[in-house]
């Protein structure tokens, strides 16, 4: 593929962008992609780490704490995991966590970035393969449902519920059949 800007070199850089399901793509030369860097949030350097992708991602929300003035006493209320002491900072900077306990202590900022990330949900849900592909669908339909049952009876809409508890129960005894369940 050439160089969408220059039109003569080979394409390096494969930029994808979706906003509100539109997608958009770029394809740039490594010369371009110098030369319009800063469209990229990149910073001169010749490669582009997922580190500068996630930090940049923090940074567009305004989540990450305003530094503190140097004469100034420090707070304490800087965001810190309790369990390896990483504060949201220093995550910023590295782009990892420090620990598992990080993904807990910084959830209140991390949401912002992960619904961005996937498209308005905080949960990546990956692929499912396609051998056991059938059954997990399943288990997530009723999974789903339950969550529509337990609305609908705190709503008192008994007829509702009674539909969607059916539906329950028929895919439950289809996938006892199917013999998928685990």
């Amino acid at each position: 593929m050439i160089c969408q800007e220059c039109q003569e070199r080979p394409s390096t850089l494969h930029f994808t962008k979706i906003v509100n399901g539109e997608k958009t793509e770029i394809h740039l030369c490594d010369q371009c992609a110098q030369d319009k860097g800063d469209m990229f949030m990149f910073d001169g350097t010749p490669g582009f780490s997922v580190n500068n992708l996630l930090a940049g991602l923090l940074n567009m929300h305004g989540s990450t704490p305003k530094p503190a003035k140097e004469n100034s006493i420090p707070t304490h209320d800087v965001l810190r995991c309790e369990k390896c002491s990483m504060t949201f900072q220093q995550f910023i900077n590295i782009g990892r966590f420090g620990c598992a306990q990080c993904y807990d202590s910084f959830k209140e900022r991390l949401n912002p970035v992960l619904r961005k990330i996937h498209s308005g949900n905080i949960e990546h849900q990956g692929k499912v393969p396609e051998r056991i592909g059938g059954a997990i669908q399943v288990k997530r339909q009723i999974s789903s449902l339950k969550d529509t049952l337990q609305k609908l009876i705190a709503d008192e809409e008994f007829e509702n519920a009674a539909k969607v508890r059916d539906e329950i129960r028929s895919l439950e005894k289809e996938m006892k059949q199917g013999g998928n369940e685990s």
